[in-house]
C-alpha cells in the first residue's frame, strides 16, 4: 500500500469528530481551566502558567501520526524553540487506562526522555475531562493560549494529514506560524485549522 493510501485509510479509521456531549473550547475565549497531576507526581494548574504563552499538546506515543513527528524529532524541537522564546509546552495524555497510549508517570518521562523531547510538563488525564473541555479530537492536536490566558489557536499542528515523516518539511507548520505572530503582537492568521491523528482514546 503507498504511502498516500496508508495516509487515507489510516485517517478515515482514526479521525474521530467531537460527540455532540464534549464541550468546544472558543477562539478568543478564557482556556478551559484545569488542574490535574503531571507525571512527576506534582499537580499541574494551567492558572500557574498566567502571564506566559502556554502550548497545549494532546498526545499518544503508539499513535503513528505522533511517532511521525517524534521520531523525525520536529515535536521535539518545536518543544526546544518553544522554551527558548520563554513558552510552557504541555503534553496532554487523555487515553483511558487500557486504552492505546495510556501511560503512568514515570513511564510517560522515560518516553519522553527516549524520544529527546522536552516539555515543561505532562498531564495525566485518564478521565478524559479536560480533552473533553477543550473539545480535543485527535494525537496530535495542538491549542495555544496567550499571556492572558485566552485561547488564541486550536487545531492541527500542520497541513499536510498524513504520517508520512516525509512530509514534515513540504508543509506549513501552523503552531510555528501561530507563536510567531503571537510574538510579534500580530493577530493569528489561522486561529483555527483541521487536526488530523488517530482519535483520542476516551474511556467513553
Amino acid at each position: 500500500m503507498s504511502i498516500k493510501r496508508f495516509a487515507t485509510a489510516a485517517l478515515m479509521g482514526c479521525a474521530l469528530a467531537v460527540p455532540s456531549a464534549f464541550a468546544d473550547a472558543v477562539i478568543g475565549k478564557p482556556a478551559p481551566a484545569f488542574s490535574a497531576p503531571g507525571a512527576d507526581g506534582k499537580t499541574i494548574n494551567l492558572k500557574d502558567y498566567q502571564g506566559k504563552t502556554v502550548v497545549l499538546e494532546w498526545t499518544n506515543a503508539d499513535c503513528p501520526f505522533v511517532k511521525k513527528h517524534y521520531e523525525s524529532g520536529n515535536i521535539p524541537q518545536l518543544q526546544a524553540a518553544a522554551k527558548q522564546d520563554g513558552v510552557v509546552w504541555l503534553q496532554v495524555i487523555s487515553s483511558a487506562p487500557g486504552k492505546q497510549g495510556h501511560v503512568d508517570g514515570p513511564s510517560a518521562l522515560k518516553l519522553n526522555d527516549y524520544r529527546g523531547a522536552t516539555p515543561a510538563g505532562i498531564v495525566l488525564d485518564e478521565s478524559g475531562s479536560i480533552g473533553k473541555e477543550y473539545g480535543a479530537q485527535t494525537t496530535p492536536h495542538l491549542y495555544i493560549v496567550d499571556a492572558k490566558g485566552t485561547l488564541v489557536y486550536k487545531g492541527g499542528i500542520d497541513s499536510i494529514a498524513s504520517p508520512d515523516k516525509g512530509d514534515i518539511a513540504k508543509a506549513e507548520n501552523y503552531v510555528t506560524r501561530a507563536l510567531g505572530e503571537l510574538k510579534q503582537g500580530k493577530t493569528i492568521t489561522q486561529a483555527s485549522t483541521k487536526p488530523y491523528g488517530c482519535s483520542v482514546k476516551y474511556s467513553s
